[in-house]
């Protein structure tokens, strides 16, 4: 929301807030985009001393080495994760804002899986189930998917951390047509109609850079919808595997909606917002089903599975 409204330099100072202690700074002050602003550094530091919880828990409580470094990795990402919000107020470099921004969803993709690892299904899973050791495709789908998903929120980033108007505003042809043309030309006549109606000029980049993010919606859409026909037909009886490809058919559609609408309503914030966080749950729909289908096709993560040792019956979950 913060970068949705323009008012990440709402507070200009960091780590204070206006000179004060930011947990200290009158509730009364709390207005406009001081509110979203500050509210994100709050929100931060929440998640700071939750992860720091996290990590110290994990490290005197887990048996699995592996686990207890996820930890202390997770704890490493927060603390470069504030800094480098704290570099972009002070420093007011958009490509810090970039980085910020894909550095958040690497963060939340790490959490979610140290919360599936840690759960009595991640075991389970160890167990009992097994997938098909002549289908490893299923788990490099999962892992493609999940990776293209990570491009693609790092390209609407730096779409969003340029603080400009959108560069094509029709969906779905763009500037009026199925390929743009980005001539010298064109572009001149583009922006000529753009600066009519108070719009920013845009470049030839700028609008190649916003049809790559398209392009690439289609494909994480069409990869999504492989993968669930893939899994329904090769592992029919993993109920969790099963369910959560489904819902990642009904995310991925939901969300090709929301980013058509960004679009038709000319980047409204809430709408623009919503299309962000869908994007990190999918992204966290792929990390999850990533780790599951490598639970289950290798086991215990660093414990390969004994020569000549059965598979048994897939977990219904």
């Amino acid at each position: 929301m913060v970068t949705s409204k323009n008012v990440g330099l709402a507070v200009p100072d960091w780590p204070t807030t206006f000179g004060y202690n930011m947990f200290l700074f009158p509730v009364s002050n709390w207005v406009g985009g001081i509110l979203f602003e500050h509210t994100h550094r709050l929100m931060g530091s929440l998640v700071g001393f939750l992860t720091i919880i996290l990590a110290v828990w994990l490290w005197l409580s887990e048996h699995r080495r592996w686990v207890r470094n996820l930890g202390v990795i997770a704890l490493v990402g927060v603390i470069l994760q504030g800094i480098l919000g704290g570099l972009r107020v002070t420093m007011m470099k958009d490509e810090l804002g970039i980085f910020h921004a894909c550095v958040a969803q690497a963060f939340l993709g790490l959490l979610v899986f140290i919360a599936l690892a840690t759960t009595n299904f991640w075991q389970a899973m160890g167990c009992r189930a097994s997938l098909s050791e002549a289908n490893p495709k299923v788990l490099q789908l999962a892992m493609a998917i999940t990776i293209l998903i990570y491009v693609q929120l790092a390209l609407g980033a730096t779409m969003r951390h340029q603080h400009r108007d959108l560069s094509i505003l029709d969906f779905p042809t763009a500037n009026g047509a199925w390929i743009p043309d980005t001539s010298s030309a064109a572009i001149a006549k583009i922006n000529a109609w753009r600066d009519t109606r108070g719009l920013s000029d845009v470049t030839a980049f700028q609008i190649w850079l916003q049809m790559a993010h398209r392009f690439l919606a289609f494909i994480i859409g069409i990869a999504v919808i492989a993968f669930a026909l893939r899994v329904c037909r090769e592992a029919p009886r993993f109920a969790a595997l099963k369910k959560l490809s489904i819902l990642w058919v009904a995310l991925v559609i939901c969300q090709i909606t929301l980013g058509a609408w960004t679009i038709w309503s000319n980047k409204a914030a809430d709408v623009a917002t919503a299309h962000v966080a869908l994007g990190a749950g999918m992204l966290s729909f792929g990390v999850s089903i990533s780790a599951i289908c490598c639970r289950i096709s290798q086991g215990e993560l660093g414990r390969a599975r004994p020569p000549g040792a059965p598979h048994s019956e897939p977990v219904s979950a």
